[in-house]
Formats: structure tokens, C-alpha cells, sequence
């Protein structure tokens, strides 16, 4: 899924709507919409994904993110810069897609996880890092 195929859809549009803090991506043939807390979660970062299987860091207390800016990265993928100070995600167009046509099994299955571990999507005080002075959108 890292690198795009020929076949990948890539959106004509994408709208950030902040009141209901979802991403919405148009393509030539359908729209979805992802929530920002769902695109946190499942988040391409290593950070949360580790470098190989069983690596994998559950994401919690992401409920009342938001996104605060969208950078383009080259022709093939975006990187959102959510309020909880994470930036380092590059979601490519295929990866996009696939969460696109996979959000409620995944979804269910984040559900589960977090159950059976009696963890929360509701936010964490300790758990969320402090902001660096600097850490905005476009700063790097």
C-alpha cells in the first residue's frame, strides 16, 4: 500500500470541515467522508505503526482531535497536522483510498482493540504531548 499503482483513484477534492471535523474526499465516481479521529488513529506513522508486525502502538484518546491544516506531500499524498501536536503521517493517495472503502471493518476492529485492552477514545490529560513553540502548520 505504500506506493501507487497506476489504478489508484486519486480524489479531485478534498474538503475540510471543521464544524464536524471530517475530511471529505471527492472522486470521480463517489465521496467519503473519514473523521479526523479515525484518520489519527489509523495514522501511517511509525510512530504508531512500528516498523514491522506486532509493533503496532494502539491510538487512544484521540476523540475531540482535530486537523488544523492539510500539506501536500509531492503528487501522491497529504500530510495532516492534527491538534494533538502529530504531523508525522504521509497518508498516499492509495492508502486514502483503501481507508476509504474500509472504514467500517476497520473501525469495528479499532473498537474492539480498544475494548478488550479497557483503554479510551475519550482524551487523556498525561497522555497528549506539549506543543514546541513553532509547531504549526507549514513550520517544520
Amino acid at each position: 500500500m505504500a506506493g501507487l499503482s497506476p489504478e489508484t483513484p486519486i480524489p479531485l477534492e478534498i474538503r475540510q470541515h471543521n464544524k464536524s471535523r471530517t475530511l471529505e474526499f471527492i472522486y470521480e465516481d463517489a465521496r467519503y467522508e473519514l473523521n479526523c479521529e479515525f484518520l489519527r488513529v489509523f495514522t501511517p506513522s511509525a510512530e504508531a505503526r512500528g516498523h514491522g508486525p506486532g509493533q503496532e502502538v494502539l491510538q487512544t484518546g484521540k476523540r475531540d482531535v482535530e486537523i488544523e491544516c492539510i500539506e501536500p506531500v509531492g503528487n501522491y499524498a497529504i500530510r495532516p497536522v492534527f491538534s494533538d501536536g502529530h504531523r508525522s503521517g504521509i497518508y498516499s493517495w492509495d492508502l486514502l483510498h483503501f481507508l476509504c472503502l474500509n472504514t467500517e471493518a476497520l473501525w469495528r476492529t479499532y473498537l474492539d482493540r480498544l475494548a478488550a485492552r479497557g483503554a479510551s477514545r475519550d482524551f487523556e490529560e498525561a497522555a497528549v504531548p506539549a506543543k514546541k513553540n513553532g509547531d504549526r502548520c507549514g513550520g517544520h
